[in-house]
This record gives C-alpha cells, structure tokens and sequence, in this order.
C-alpha cells in the first residue's frame, strides 16, 4: 500500500510520522526549509513527552513519487487549487484523494441527494477546477482532530489529539476506505468510519466558522471568545445562522450548539490557526470556513445577517494585512 501526504508540515508530518513507525510505505510531498530538512535529518516528533525520528522518503516533484494507492491532502484549502495540477502525477486510476483541509469541501454536493446534487462549491473551487482535476468519485472525506505545529524545519510538535473520522461522500464502507481506516488503526492512531461524513465536517466547521473569524477581527483567544458574553454571543448568532443552512441541506447536529461552545471553551487559551496566520502574514483560511458557508446560505435562501458582516470585516481585515486576496472571489 502507497501512501503519498501532500503538504506535509505539521499535520501531515504528524500522521506521515506515525505510518511510517508502522511501516507503511509513505512518501512527504513537501517544500522549502522543512524539506531541506528533512533530507538531510529526517523528521523529528515530539508527542506525549516522547521523540522520535523518522527518515521519510520526500520530495517536492510528485512526478518521482508516482500514482499512489492513497493521497492525504493536508494543504489549507485555499492553496488546493493552486496546487491540483502538481497532484496529477500521483494519480492512477484506482487512487483515493483523502481530503484533511478544514471548512466546506470542494466535493461537498458529490452524489448528495437533492437540488444541488454534483454542483461545485464556488468559495473554495472557483470555476470548479477541483472538480474536474480531482474529480470527487476519488474523494473519501476526513475530519482531522490532532493539533500539531512545524516548531522548526523538520521538526513537529504534537500537543493533543489522535483521531482521523473518515467517510466516503456516498456513505457506503467501500473496501477503500476500511482500508485506509485500518492503515491509521496499524499506526496507532484513531479512525473511525462514519456513513454520514457531512455531519462530522459540519460539528467542527460549526466552531471554526465563528471562532476563527472573531479571533482575527478581535486577537481573543478561544476561551475568551466562547465565555465573554459579549463575544459569545456574537459567535453563538454566527453559529444559529449556520446550523439554519446545514439543516437545510440535510445535516444532523449530534449536540446543541452552547454544547460546542462550551468544547471550545474548555480548550483554554488557544489562539485559533485564523488568527495565527494573520499575526505570522500568512494567507487565512478565510472562504473555506466562513466564505462558502455564506455561499451556501445564500444557495437555500436562509438569512446570515451576522455571518455576512463578519464576513466581510474579516475579509477587509486579511486585505490590509496582505493575507487575503484583494477582490472577493
């Protein structure tokens, strides 16, 4: 079994890591000074007051890599497009893209029943390059729960969590995808399948598309974000308006939404990876969390009137820091 993690920083490097202690035969498509030192070092994990270090075959030119049986896609979302093309020569025909980026996926409407079956998602796949470059029947999707952080070149800090929710987009417990869930599971690692992978994405969207945000406009960590009343409440409004649309398209909430935020809250003074990019200049995840869960507001015809407008101060926010794209897409 082939495994190739494309964008292998901090959570990549984390779960590359812990395959291959396992012994599965993966390979780090990655960049800069963290693979320069990777090559030449190996990559070093600290976890659990524990580290380790592993000689992972990387590179930056997937073609020297060649098709995989499984590529784990840990990119921010708004680089994948940029960054599809680069993925073609790992592709064969059998091969599974694993989608680990946060937010609303570019697959999102694949095989969905209803109205809006098989239509792109425009915030994060702008003319639906995605789609027809990696095309979704390839897709299995995940939802990531390890916190992790490239502390220098070639060296990964892991501070909490190991668990990996997978799903394929139709459901079903494709052969595929109880082969992947048992690579993680041979690591070590957590990886449940779940038939209703939408769910899973949305419970942790829920608090991303608020918390993320507010952070950048307002530099609070998340725990004072989800106990301030004042903020909470801000947050607690952008969340109600999205549970509105994701019930609307089908989703089921498995706890209440004071519930979520009383999980970020007890995860104490974390600055959220929004407002880290804004303070490091580096491009936010802005669309994938909040731009196309307003998209999708305005798809089933549900009012946002919160989402919107800090949607567009956070935008204005990342355009005067350079971390946003001038126009909106």
């Amino acid at each position: 079994m082939k495994l190739a993690i494309f964008g292998a920083g901090a959570m990549g490097g984390f779960f590359g890591a812990r395959l291959l202690q396992a012994g599965v035969d993966v390979t780090f498509i990655a960049r800069g000074a963290h693979l320069a030192a990777m090559r030449d070092k190996g990559l070093t994990l600290r976890s659990g007051g524990e580290s380790i270090t592993v000689r992972p075959r990387c590179t930056d030119n997937p073609a020297e890599a060649g098709p995989q049986d499984y590529v784990l896609v840990t990119l921010k979302a708004h680089a994948l497009p940029g960054a599809a093309a680069q993925m073609v020569p790992l592709l064969g025909p059998e091969t599974a893209i694993v989608t680990g980026t946060n937010g609303v996926p570019y697959w999102y409407f694949y095989g969905l029943e209803g109205p809006y079956r098989d239509r792109p998602v425009e915030s994060v796949d702008p003319g639906g390059k995605l789609w027809e470059t990696l095309h979704p029947s390839r897709a299995i999707g995940s939802v990531l729960y390890p916190a992790a952080e490239v502390v220098e070149p070639g060296v990964i800090e892991h501070t909490y969590g190991d668990r990996i929710t997978l799903g394929e987009p139709d459901g079903t417990k494709s052969p595929r995808v109880e082969a992947l869930s048992k690579l993680f599971i041979q690591a070590g690692l957590k990886a449940p399948i779940r038939p209703r992978i939408r769910d899973e994405i949305w419970v942790k969207l829920w608090g991303n598309l608020a918390f993320n945000p507010l952070s950048a406009l307002t530099g609070a960590t998340l725990d004072t974000l989800a106990i301030q009343g004042d903020l909470r409440a801000v947050a607690r409004s952008m969340m109600a308006e999205a549970q509105g649309v994701a019930e609307a398209l089908g989703v089921r909430f498995p706890i209440d939404v004071d519930k979520r935020i009383q999980g970020a809250a007890e995860v104490g003074a974390h600055k959220t990876s929004m407002l880290q990019d804004l303070e490091r200049g580096r491009p936010m995840e802005i669309d994938a969390l909040l731009g196309a869960v307003v998209e999708l507001g305005q798809l089933v015809s549900k009012p946002m009137p919160t989402c919107e407008l800090v949607l567009t101060l956070v935008r204005e926010r990342g355009r005067r820091a350079g971390c946003y794209p001038a126009a909106s897409p």
